[in-house]
């Protein structure tokens, strides 16, 4: 997606299709004359009222607006940012589906929607391409006529080819510094997305691993993958336990963002890479098990997060630790009952293979204590359905030790549309993974299941302060569930993770 910004008076732009936005308040003040000026009736305001979302095409416009065709795009209250991403991913949806290849949005009342957002114009407009980028998703590569033309990347989407951001010329700067963000953002999110969609047959962790490169070349920050030997060598009992059901190798990918003055701080990001979950041994059931190739979102998640940071050149350190297999039953696999020793020393009793990504997640949670400790930790996981049942399909479960940590992850969350919900981690849930056999078993009792995989973790942090756990089983993958209006992976954490090392720069 080609994006601009112009100052050319908004009647005088041609394109396929004029977007005009209002909130309900610039709607009422403005929406009249604004209409009249490009030569319509304002009679379309008796069925429109600028609500999120909601989109009034007109046509025929006596030949006083050069668009060949014009929409009036409801912004809501515009209070939040989210009602400008909202908006502009609805709006992009409804352009490819309308294969629109051109579209010009008038931001000229854009001092007056950051005012409303208590913002600035810079990030209104980030948010809306944000959305815009988000709502232009397709995953259709794998389909026939894709694949015949596979070469030609940019015939991968029925995207939109451009997008013009038109004000006055005073805003232009503000509207080019916020679409430069904003299409960084959305396009490493939707970098995520790609790879959750991608089916276990076509990613495997050595897939991950060089996604992970990749995207190190794209963003000049550094990449090393440790292969099978060397993951024996540290002695990742966790990760090896896991992938010993597997016929294909694991991985553990250091990721790398060093920026080029001070760092204003490091921060450690650990995404769960299980690139296949079947449950191993302790079979999951068949019926929607083919979602679980989206048990590798975390590790996309992070991977997408690190390359928007370099790409922003953030003023923050990031640390990414991805470690990668699929889990899978074999007669070599790990059983239920087992006893593994991880890479901390600790050892763990199996009571369900089920519970895979919590044994890899503890590997490279203590890695990233011992070798590097960080000022904050924060690992992002497909962990459990029982958040699921807990938070429904749309809001992530937090589980923190620190109180400030936990603020500002959900302060982010509702800037950035990607909602969390602080979920206890109270001394009492340590009973419930106890083992008489081992340090620590892998399976709670059967309520509390959110809660005693994060004091799972909570252990191998090797008593860091300031570590979170956001559980995104259930906003990380969408199939229809919850009332989602998009399909696949969402690259749910991309743009929390963004806006948390903004706030901290």
């Amino acid at each position: 997606m080609n994006i601009s910004a112009t100052a050319t008076p908004v009647r005088k732009i041609g394109t396929a299709l004029l977007v005009v936005p209002f909130t309900g308040a610039s709607l009422k003040k403005n929406g009249s004359a604004l209409l009249s000026d490009m030569g319509f009736d304002d009679g379309v305001m008796e069925d429109f009222k600028a609500e999120n979302g909601q989109m009034a095409f007109l046509y025929g416009s006596t030949g006083k607006t050069a668009a060949r065709r014009v929409v009036l795009l409801g912004l809501g209250e515009g209070r939040k940012l989210d009602d400008y991403r909202k908006a502009g991913a609805l709006l992009a949806a409804k352009a490819v589906e309308m294969k629109v290849g051109s579209l010009a949005v008038d931001m000229t009342a854009v001092k007056t929607f950051a005012a409303s957002a208590k913002t600035s114009a810079q990030t209104v407009v980030s948010a809306f391409i944000e959305g815009c980028i988000f709502g232009s998703y397709r995953f259709d590569r794998l389909k026939s006529d894709k694949l015949k033309k596979k070469k030609d990347r940019d015939d991968k989407k029925r995207d939109i080819a451009e997008l013009v951001l038109r004000s006055d010329t005073a805003q232009l700067a503000a509207l080019e510094e916020g679409f430069a963000a904003g299409l960084i953002t959305g396009s490493c999110q939707n970098m995520a997305r790609d790879l959750v969609n991608l089916p276990g047959n076509m990613l495997q962790a050595e897939d991950i691993s060089r996604a992970a490169l990749d995207s190190g070349a794209r963003g000049g920050y550094e990449v090393r993958v440790f292969g099978k030997e060397e993951i024996e060598a540290l002695g990742m009992g966790g990760l090896l336990a896991v992938n010993k059901g597997s016929q294909h190798p694991p991985t553990f990918t250091v990721l790398e963002y060093n920026p080029a003055g001070k760092a204003s701080r490091t921060v450690a990001l650990v995404g769960k890479g299980v690139t296949f979950d079947s449950g191993g041994i302790s079979l999951k059931p068949s019926e929607g098990m083919g979602e679980m190739k989206s048990d590798m979102a975390g590790a996309a998640s992070v991977i997408g997060a690190i390359e928007a940071a370099a790409l922003l050149r953030l003023p923050v350190r990031v640390i990414g630790l991805v470690p990668a297999t699929d889990n899978m039953p074999s007669g070599s696999a790990l059983k239920p009952g087992d006893v593994i020793t991880t890479y901390s020393g600790i050892t763990v009793e199996v009571g369900n293979t089920d519970a895979e990504g919590r044994l890899i997640l503890a590997d490279a949670l203590t890695y990233a204590k011992k070798q590097y400790n960080p000022d904050i930790i924060i690992d992002l996981a497909t962990l459990t359905g029982a958040c699921i049942v807990a938070l429904g399909y749309s809001v992530a479960g937090l589980f923190s030790n620190s109180d400030r940590l936990a603020e500002d992850i959900c302060e982010a969350g509702q800037r950035t549309g990607e909602k969390v919900w602080r979920m206890p981690l109270w001394e009492e849930y340590d009973e419930m993974i106890k083992s008489d056999v081992a340090d620590v078993s892998n399976l709670g009792a059967r309520g509390a299941g959110s809660v005693t995989a994060a004091k799972f973790l909570e252990k191998f942090t090797d008593g860091h302060r300031k570590w979170a756990h956001i559980d995104i089983a259930g906003p990380s993958f969408a199939s229809g569930k919850g009332g989602a209006k998009v399909s696949g992976g969402t690259g749910f954490g991309v743009r929390l993770i963004v806006d948390l090392l903004k706030t901290w720069s």
